[in-house]
This record gives C-alpha cells, sequence and structure tokens, in this order.
C-alpha cells in the first residue's frame, strides 16, 4: 500500500495527480519538466501500489487549493515573454535578446539533450574536451547529474573543474560558441547561443553536496591546496546535515513529515546530542519516545549507511526549500 497522506513525499504526490489526470493530461504535464523531475515522480509511479481513493481526494484537493491562490496574471509571464518574442523576432534573435533581459533563462539545445543522459555517456562526450569546456557543461547541468558525471570522469581532474566552475560569473559568447560545436561534433546538433550568466560558486556548492562523502573529502582538500580562499566560499555555500540546526521549528515540522522513520533513524546515528534534540523537539512526546528507543535498539552503523541517509534527508530539504516551504541556507536572506 502507498504510504498515509501526511508521509506522502511531493514526488509521491506529483505521480498521484498525475494517475488521477489520466494519461493524456499526465502527458501533456510531463513534457514540461525537467529531466530529473521526470525520473523522480516515475520512479514514484513505480512504487505506488493500491493508491486510495482517500489519497488521490487528498491530493487533488492539495492541488486545487494552491491552484487556486496563484494570481494568473503572474503566472508564466517569462514563457508569454518568449513564445512572443520568437514569433515577432525568429528563434535566434529571440535568444539573443532574451539573455539581455532574462539573463540565464535562455537555454541550448544541445545542453538540454545532455540532461536526458545518463552519467557515462554524459563525461564520455565531454571527457576529451578542454578543462574548461568542460566546467561550463557541469555548471549548466542539474547538480545532482552533474555529480554523477564528476564521478565518471578521471580523479585528477576533480578539484581542477570545481575551482573552475566556483570561478564562473559569465560565460562569454564564443565559450558558448565552443560548447555548441562540441556538442555538434557528437550530437548533431548546433545552435547560436548568447552569454549565459552563472553562479560559479553556487554551482560548485551545488554539485559538492551531491557527491560522496569520500569523493568530497579529497576534492575539497584538493581544492584547498589551490586555492584557499575559493574553498572557504564553497564551504560557506554548501549545504550538510548540522545545518538544519538553523531551520526554524515549522520547517523542521514540515521537513520530518516528508522522511520516513527509517531513514531518520540512521541519519541521527552519531550526530551531536543537540541536533538529535532539535529533531525530538519537534516530534509528538509519544513519536520523541518511539524515536529514541529505536536509536537506542539500533547497533552499529556503517558510516556509508550513515550518510546516505543524510543525504536522503538534505534532498527532502533542498526540495522543500525548492517549493517555498521552508528556508534553508546560512545567510538570513539565502534560500537553496
Amino acid at each position: 500500500m502507498a504510504e498515509a497522506g501526511p508521509k506522502l513525499s511531493g514526488a509521491q504526490r506529483a505521480a498521484i495527480f498525475l494517475l488521477g489526470v489520466g494519461e493524456e493530461s499526465a502527458a501533456s504535464i510531463m513534457r514540461h519538466m525537467e529531466p530529473r523531475e521526470v525520473q523522480r515522480v516515475g520512479e514514484a509511479m513505480t512504487s505506488l501500489v493500491g493508491v486510495s481513493d482517500d489519497q488521490l481526494t487528498e491530493v487533488l484537493g492539495e492541488f486545487n487549493t494552491k491552484a487556486g491562490s496563484i494570481n494568473p496574471l503572474g503566472l508564466g509571464a517569462s514563457d508569454f515573454a518568449k513564445r512572443v518574442m520568437v514569433q515577432a523576432l525568429g528563434e535566434d534573435k529571440a535568444n539573443s535578446m532574451l539573455a539581455k533581459v532574462m539573463p540565464g533563462k535562455a537555454k541550448t539545445r544541445g545542453i538540454e539533450a545532455l540532461k536526458w543522459m545518463d552519467p557515462a555517456s554524459v563525461a564520455a562526450i565531454i571527457s576529451e574536451e578542454h578543462p574548461q569546456i568542460m566546467a561550463i557543461v557541469l555548471a549548466s547541468l542539474d547538480e545532482e547529474q552533474a555529480a554523477d558525471v564528476l564521478s565518471e570522469l578521471p580523479k585528477e581532474l576533480h578539484s581542477d573543474l570545481m575551482l573552475r566552475i566556483a570561478k564562473l560569473e559569465m560565460i562569454d559568447p564564443a565559450a558558448m560558441e565552443e560548447l555548441d560545436k562540441v556538442l555538434e561534433k557528437q550530437l548533431g546538433r548546433a545552435s547560436k547561443t548568447p552569454p549565459r550568466a552563472v553562479n560559479g560558486l553556487t554551482s560548485a556548492a551545488a554539485i559538492m553536496n551531491n557527491v560522496d562523502a569520500d569523493m568530497e573529502v579529497s576534492v575539497m582538500e584538493a581544492l584547498r591546496e589551490s586555492d584557499a580562499d575559493t574553498t572557504d566560499k564553497i564551504a560557506e555555500l554548501m549545504f550538510v546535515f548540522d545545518d538544519l540546526m538553523d531551520l526554524d521549528d515549522r520547517g523542521m515540522q514540515r521537513l520530518i513529515r516528508e522522511i520516513s522513520v527509517d531513514t531518520l533513524v540512521v541519519a541521527l546515528k552519531g550526530v551531536d546530542d543537540q541536533l538529535q534534540e532539535k529533531f525530538f523537539g519537534n516530534m509528538s512526546s509519544r513519536a520523541a519516545d518511539m524515536l529514541r528507543e529505536d536509536l537506542d535498539a539500533k547497533g552499529p552503523m556503517k558510516l556509508t549507511e550513515v550518510e546516505s541517509a543524510q543525504k536522503e534527508i538534505l534532498a527532502s530539504a533542498k526540495q522543500l526549500a525548492d517549493e517555498g516551504e521552508l528556508m534553508i541556507g546560512k545567510g538570513g536572506d539565502d534560500f537553496v
């Protein structure tokens, strides 16, 4: 059976919604989703068994409530602008103009194609290219995919690539043209591309948040030897498990509803008492007591298992932050 309503993840709720609207509507909706979103929702669909009428009613009702609170005048304004400009100016001129009025929004067809490929294939495509081209590609991918691609590349390149990514600010047209030539050679695609604004430090931190613990340590150590100042800036932007202490009570309670008890038990093994109490204090007394008992009864755990559970919880926190349901970050006005 699928989990009870409050314990359903965002991906599971999306999967139930798509199942509820039928194949044709679901297909139309998924055409507008990013590759990673399609993957997460697809995995959630395959994991759902025996969705109840109550669950479907709850999810559709939640969607109706949220959709009713959105001002339609502000919805999709950027997409509207793009469609109008493409019709008026043609795709190439429109993309160039959009790069000026909507920095970072214009997409290249080549990069979009890479987003649908598996990490090993992307790594194979860029592995023979100049490190700066490799860095541009990684910074343009979803951070999870970029982390997976980085893992497929030779270890001796890792710190150099992360340093290059961290120092990216604006990718000039010549670099984008060179990138498109690479993609044309490998994918048979080419397009004239405008400049693209890039927050290199944020991209580097996001990628490092998604690599495994051993790789994170080795890359950060190598980075520090090359450029300690940039390494410190990346570290400041990275979101780690201890940063959950900065969540307010409402955000912590929302996060707890999103994660399973089994995952939480593993993730809390070995963390300091203060962070454990942060979780306990945002649960009912009965739930907190049961969690304490489970922790006490849990035998020694492999560090890799604990880190995996913590990364799963951090991924949930980031997803909720992206959906505007909680705020994470080390700065007062920072959202991740």
